[in-house]
């Protein structure tokens, strides 16, 4: 039975740090054609082993990746122990299948170094194993391969192979803060996995571990969570991908549910070396507030080259987003949806009796502080450098008592991306 007390303790920390990094790092690397390369191109085992054979990270030092996350303002780090290709990034001791360097363990050991929170993703796919269903499946590489049609898969044995993984990762890397499952489809859902079974082998391990709820769904989908009755095995948080719910997400009683945006910095999860779609830091630093105001978190992932280096773009990305963190981080931990509506010049951000007020359209005549009464006022400061703010008095402004003004010198505002406002509510 889904146990809320225990469920609130358990997120506190996930819903302060707001901000996370994704890693996808595999052999698909080698392929640069992203990490579904093998089903997208329906290669066969045989097809796909030059890239196990050549994937050999030769420049992989994840304590740069873990300074470059820090550096980034990011508070968490969930990478990639085993995607739907089936090869294990740790010592998996159930497969012969996996990277001759535990690379799970050098993450974990990176990046609490640094005194980030940890987590690993796990496909509950697996294209290499020979139960997984392979002809018909909607996503398998040899979905097409008629050798498959008359084969007989015995699922169990998967089962107790993929829950057999999980538990090592789950008993030989020490404290695990998030397992993040990718992820259900079709009749491949719930209790297919053995979901229930699943989940309890994880908590009797992990007890404070926060899991995502994509053992019920995909990214298309939300889960019990949002239900009167959620299941065991709903996970800890909604994990939409690739977008940002336009007003949030609530449950049947309208409570706000916890949810994260999976987010790439391209158009792909892992490596593809023509993939230059970069989006613009501005574009990140903004998308990143706007979970914020709605109570979510985002997860920013970025993939690792063949040899374990991040490609220069994201290097280039996650500077200047450190950049504006190094000003406005308080703005985003510990911080999440105002009692106030979004105002049209930006976003408003809230922590207790302080709002932040993320500008990012210059006014004329005074900057508009919507939905906020001079009588309400403590005090109001430039967050970048703490300097106090005067509200305005005058005869321009006068006219919308209802709405405070404040005057910041110039014709463009001091943070052109996001110049956040700091007030303190009486």
């Amino acid at each position: 039975m889904f146990d809320r007390e225990n469920y609130e303790k358990r997120i506190e920390w996930y819903k302060d740090a707001r901000f996370g990094m994704f890693i996808h790092f595999g052999a698909y690397a080698t392929a640069a054609r992203g990490e579904w390369v093998r089903s997208v191109e329906e290669m066969s085992v045989h097809d796909y082993q030059k890239y196990i054979d050549a994937f050999d990270p030769d420049d992989c030092d994840m304590k740069e990746w873990a300074r470059m996350a820090k550096k980034a303002g990011m508070k968490y780090a969930v990478m990639t122990a085993k995607h739907h290709d089936g090869y294990a990034l740790f010592d998996t001791k159930l497969s012969d299948y996996k990277t001759r360097r535990d690379f799970v363990a050098e993450f974990l050991e990176a990046f609490r170094a640094e005194g980030l929170h940890v987590g690993l993703y796990f496909s509950l796919i697996d294209w290499h194993h020979p139960d997984y269903p392979h002809y018909h499946d909607r996503h398998h590489p040899e979905r097409n391969n008629e050798a498959y049609k008359n084969v007989k898969h015995d699922f169990d044995n998967y089962l107790r192979f993929m829950h057999g993984q999980v538990k090592e990762l789950c008993s030989n890397y020490g404290k695990l803060d998030i397992m993040w499952f990718d992820f259900s489809y079709d009749e491949m859902r719930a209790e297919k996995w053995q979901a229930q079974k699943l989940v309890e082998m994880v908590r009797s391990l992990q007890n404070d571990i926060i899991l995502d709820n994509r053992l019920e769904v995909s990214g298309e989908g939300f889960g019990s969570l949002l239900s009167d009755h959620p299941s065991d095995y709903c996970g800890d948080f909604v994990s939409p991908e690739q977008i940002i719910p336009p007003y949030g997400l609530f449950d049947q009683q309208g409570r706000p549910v916890l949810w994260e945006a999976c987010i790439t910095m391209n158009d792909h999860w892992g490596y593809h070396s023509q993939d230059h779609n970069y989006k613009k830091p501005m574009t990140i630093i903004r998308k990143l507030v706007e979970c914020v105001s709605k109570g979510g978190n985002m997860i920013l992932n970025v993939g690792p080259d063949a040899r374990g280096r991040f490609p220069k773009e994201t290097i280039r990305i996650l500077n200047e987003i450190s950049v504006w963190m190094r000003n406005y981080s308080e703005s985003i931990y510990g911080c999440g949806a105002s009692v106030l509506n979004k105002p049209e010049n930006g976003r408003i951000t809230q922590n207790g009796k302080i709002l932040y007020y993320h500008v990012m359209e210059m006014s004329i005549g005074g900057i508009p502080l919507y939905g906020i009464h001079r009588d309400n006022v403590e005090a109001i400061y430039l967050l970048s450098d703490h300097s106090e703010l005067q509200i305005m008095d005058n005869w321009i402004v006068n006219n919308y008592p209802d709405i405070v003004f404040i005057d910041i010198k110039g014709n463009d505002l001091p943070d052109p991306i996001d110049t956040v406002i700091k007030i303190i509510l009486k």
